[in-house]
């Protein structure tokens, strides 16, 4: 029981977190906005935006000057309410990319269009009256989240929890609640000892699949970042990722806590009351 529930936990919670943060548009959007106001996603769209626009831009031995007048420009505009905005656009796109790698066999990237913050950029340079603001192109510019193609088998894995719904959750009660009726069952025991000892079990099995999770959704960061150049990319990915598996960090440590709590609780409450003396007969008959 102890194994099962150690293996349902972090199932449980993973096909719940690709269904309501993944698969919803409306929370996966919520949970990308405050990225905007991150400074290194801010510092990889200023340098993405910077270096795809240089890549255009002919202007001679006055290159390092606008380069530097560019980027600072860029960075200046991360900071304002159109570029949440901005961000808001292409976080749209990013959950319908994610949403399809977890529903479709596509080796389709999960990227960041950087487009619509390029449109902005050159709107409000051009309206300020820069140099060379009307020549910047606007292009999809990208910032790559996660390579489908460098899944591998754990996308396998990642589709068939999202298949899955409700299931492993089932499982996970189901499981808790054999845990706890097999132990009732136990003639050799009372029925007290019995029922902590189910107890104890499940508490016990609980806790290990939070402690299972958390070490799951540290091992799926290194690997999401691995296949990511060591740049502005994977600074930002790493915060992306970090900020939508925010949920299952936290999920892990409450389901630890909790399992925890309820093993030690009944195995102390075990304890006292083997160490309570056996009331003695006195004897005497009526």
């Amino acid at each position: 029981m102890v194994v099962l529930l150690t293996l349902l936990v972090p199932l449980s919670a993973l096909a719940a977190w690709s269904e309501l943060e993944i698969g919803d548009r409306d929370r996966f959007v919520a949970t990308m906005a405050p990225l905007a106001s991150d400074p290194p996603v801010q510092d990889a769209v200023a340098d993405r935006i910077t270096e795809q626009a240089m890549r255009q831009l002919d202007v001679g031995p006055l290159e390092g000057e606008v380069r530097d007048l560019l980027h600072d420009a860029v960075r200046s505009f991360t900071t304002t309410a159109s570029f949440r905005a901005a961000w808001r656009t292409a976080s749209v796109a990013a959950q319908s990319a994610a949403n399809q790698v977890l529903t479709e066999d596509t080796d389709k990237a999960v990227t960041l269009d950087l487009a619509p913050v390029t449109d902005q950029v050159k709107r409000q340079l051009r309206d300020d009256g820069v140099p060379f603001a009307d020549r910047i192109p606007v292009r999809h510019t990208e910032i790559t989240v996660l390579k489908a193609d460098g899944l591998g088998g754990r996308r396998d894995v990642a589709q068939g929890l999202r298949t899955a719904g409700i299931w492993p959750a089932v499982g996970t009660v189901v499981v808790a609640g054999l845990a706890v009726a097999g132990a009732a069952f136990r003639r050799r025991e009372g029925r007290g000892r019995r029922a902590r000892r189910g107890l104890v079990v499940t508490g016990t099995g609980f806790a290990a699949g939070g402690l299972l999770l958390f070490l799951a959704v540290g091992a799926a960061r290194g690997f999401t970042l691995d296949g990511l150049p060591d740049d502005g990319d994977r600074a930002a990915a790493a915060a992306v990722y970090d900020a939508l598996t925010s949920s299952l960090r936290t999920t892990s440590w409450a389901v630890l806590a909790a399992g925890l709590a309820l093993a030690a609780v009944c195995w102390l409450l075990g304890r006292l009351r083997r160490g309570r003396p056996v009331p003695r007969s006195t004897g005497r008959f009526t």
